[in-house]
């Protein structure tokens, strides 16, 4: 059920041609960088819970489990972001509750409150212990108000991001495009984000990879991470 991700030929040669690579931010720091894991709580996963079920989002957990694996070998740290309703949505937020059906805002608000088991996260990611969770009341999690991600991250000192999570073309590509123009390098990752479709979440990368930032695989993510990482303890040696 996972996406299958297909960035068109001509995409990649324009990236190429424009910033002379077709990966800008293949000199990550790993030490610096943060992997972002978005809304993959009950309320998207699970049957007869979620309020927007994406089921492909649960084949997508493998591949975070890993890289939140690597980012916390290499020095990183990986921060899980839980969409959440509190009760200032209802005035603050009041388009996004105009524009769909009231069965379906009862629905979201008892899915998305804190306390309820649409909220949690699901049961099959790799939690530990020195890892962040962080509530956020907004598609974005960088929207001013959202949530205080951006401060922590500051604080931190990290520069990169990893954007994994769902849906590819809400939650996770409004995160990525206003991280990067709170100047973040953000690389959203091909096989660990999830869309109801393959055409919804390839138009997404294509849009941000145009654009706003870096796309890879888990695979040559863990690849680089690590390699950096050797590297830059060979140099210190």
């Amino acid at each position: 059920m996972m996406n299958k991700t297909d960035i068109s030929q001509r995409v990649i040669d324009f990236v190429t041609a424009r910033l002379g690579t077709p990966h800008p931010h293949a000199g990550l720091d790993p030490s610096k960088t943060a992997l972002i894991v978005i809304d993959l709580q009950n309320g998207f996963m699970m049957d007869d819970v979620a309020h927007a079920l994406c089921v492909q989002a649960r084949d997508i957990v493998p591949n975070v489990n890993r890289l939140a694996e690597a980012v916390r070998a290499t020095g990183g740290q990986v921060y899980w972001i839980q969409n959440t309703h509190d009760e200032n949505c209802l005035e603050s937020w009041s388009n996004l509750h105009a524009m769909t059906p009231p069965a379906k805002v009862a629905k979201r608000i008892e899915s998305m409150s804190p306390g309820g088991l649409g909220h949690q996260l699901w049961a099959e990611l790799d939690v530990k212990d020195g890892d962040r969770k962080v509530l956020k009341n907004r598609y974005s999690a960088f929207v001013e108000g959202s949530s205080d991600l951006h401060e922590i991250l500051k604080a931190e000192g990290i520069d990169t991001l990893l954007i994994t999570g769902t849906l590819t073309n809400v939650c996770c590509e409004s995160s990525a495009r206003d991280a990067m123009m709170l100047n973040y390098k953000v690389v959203m990752v091909t096989d660990g984000n999830a869309a109801i479709t393959d055409i919804e979440h390839n138009s997404a990368l294509t849009n941000f990879y145009l654009t706003f930032g870096d796309i890879y695989s888990t695979d040559e993510l863990v690849e680089i991470l690590h390699k950096k990482a050797d590297s830059a303890q060979v140099a210190a040696e």
